[in-house]
């Protein structure tokens, strides 16, 4: 279906601002947007707000609930009659959508569209190569089945979670990744729920240094006659051991801790200086091939994979948009040296907004985790100051847009200092990926009713 095409740039002006994504981040722009009084149109590919976090609904989060709810969206909330959670709470990610995200976009009505997946993004009339008068017509916003939405500006939060990295170690696909996909589970699959039949009593391999790979790890330890190995590029593990019980983040130090003593133990079996090469699928399971840069191979047979690699932007949907992007990270050449994880941490990141962000294509913006491109420091509060500061820009309020602050702890938010307190109430909450995930929590279960729910997207 197509829409009527906007003649004037009268008419241009007045069309809404176009968010993708309705998860955390995007549910937030939508509300400053809301606040603001401006015209806007949420576009979820999924088909609930959140989505993307449902698939690791099980896992629970570093940062308590006061870190996970950004200040606009409450006001809104609490106008519904919303019942706000425990602010020291580390929610789970199904939390999170049950006691806020799905009440906000609730909250925000008809203008959160759901099953709506975003193809394309261009100006009406002009590819990219075209300059004069590109700013004095509008976006359009092309979906999966052909409908066609015009907008003023868009802001762009779709994420990161659906184009995860390569398991082979040079950032290409392995040889014959595409042929044994059947047999390699990206990230935080459910270990100890809904995925137990799947690797309890099997070999699996974990590829990974992160927080992920980590959570994984102890998930699969807890499974009875489970072998397990764990595959890392580097030539020991201190980096994901952290700092233990000196570290400065509890739950973090935690979950090195645990790891550590598994690996020791001869529970986990560490393979360093492992570079997944090739994978090939025989009778006995998957064969995994490393070479490593001198050319010397490790080889081991397994009969699952869990790639926790990473992840990284999707920016093809903007392909007929003007990016400047960094070579390295595939954030904004701008915001790259304010995130790079050589030099930051999830909490020494600075505070960034619009000016950050920006791209020499006036009125698109990518926030949230997609603006982080390959870099793992993202935290929800952050993507939070970005929503704002760039709603602020588009209302064209440049004092408040240009007025970015981040209140975060001494350490940044990845962590609680009630993580010991949490953990006698529910077992221990450890840390994954950028500190923003913890490890499944298999004894008790919380209640969204009575804790609201969790965090990230």
């Amino acid at each position: 279906m197509e829409a009527e095409q906007p003649t004037t740039t009268l008419e241009s002006s007045l069309l809404p601002v176009v968010v993708i994504g309705a998860g955390p981040v995007g549910l937030a722009a939508a509300a400053h947007l809301a606040g603001r009084g401006l015209d806007f149109l949420v576009l979820e590919a999924g088909q609930q707000a959140g989505a993307s976090i449902a698939q690791w609904g099980h896992v629970r989060v570093f940062s308590p609930w006061r870190y996970n709810i950004d200040a606009t969206a409450r006001r809104l909330l609490d106008g519904s009659g919303w019942q706000a959670p425990e602010e020291d709470w580390l929610p789970t990610g199904a939390e999170l959508i049950d006691g806020y995200l799905a009440p906000l976009a609730k909250a925000l009505g008809d203008r959160v569209r759901l099953n709506a997946r975003v193809s394309a993004i261009t100006r009406l009339g002009f590819d990219r190569v075209r300059t004069n008068g590109r700013q004095d017509v509008p976006f359009l916003i092309r979906l999966e089945g052909g409908e066609e939405l015009y907008a003023r500006a868009v802001i762009d939060a779709s994420g990161t979670y659906t184009s995860p990295n390569v398991l082979g170690a040079s950032g290409l696909p392995a040889h014959g990744e595409d042929k044994v996909a059947a047999l390699i589970d990206h990230a935080l699959p459910d270990v100890l729920g809904a995925d137990r039949a799947v690797y309890e009593g099997r070999h699996t391999l974990v590829v990974g240094a992160g927080h992920s790979a980590a959570t994984t790890l102890l998930a699969l330890a807890q499974l009875e006659n489970t072998p397990i190995t764990w595959a890392i590029r580097a030539g020991n593990a201190s980096r994901t051991y952290g700092g233990g019980d000196a570290d400065a983040l509890p739950a973090r130090g935690a979950l090195g801790t645990r790891l550590h003593a598994l690996v020791e133990s001869g529970r986990i079996t560490l393979l360093a200086g492992f570079y997944t090469h090739r994978v090939t699928a025989d009778g006995d399971g998957v064969e995994v091939v490393s070479r490593d840069p001198s050319g010397a191979e490790q080889t081991i047979t397994v009969d699952r994979i869990v790639s926790a690699t990473g992840y990284r932007p999707d920016h093809s949907i903007a392909s007929e948009l003007r990016l400047d992007l960094d070579p390295v990270l595939g954030s904004t050449r701008a915001l790259a040296p304010l995130i790079d994880p050589n030099q930051h941490s999830c909490g020494t990141v600075p505070p960034h907004g619009v000016d950050e962000l920006a791209h020499p294509e006036p009125g698109y913006f990518a926030v949230g985790v997609k603006s982080y491109g390959r870099a793992p420091t993202f935290l929800m509060a952050t993507g939070y100051e970005q929503a704002r500061s760039v709603v602020a820009a588009i209302a064209g309020d440049w004092e408040a847009a240009r007025d970015v602050r981040l209140d975060l702890p001494e350490t940044g938010v990845c962590s609680s200092n009630l993580a010991e307190a949490q953990e006698q109430r529910v077992g221990l909450a450890t840390g994954v990926s950028g500190g923003l995930l913890s490890t499944p929590l298999p004894l008790v279960t919380v209640s969204a009713s009575a804790n609201g729910g969790g965090c990230c997207g």
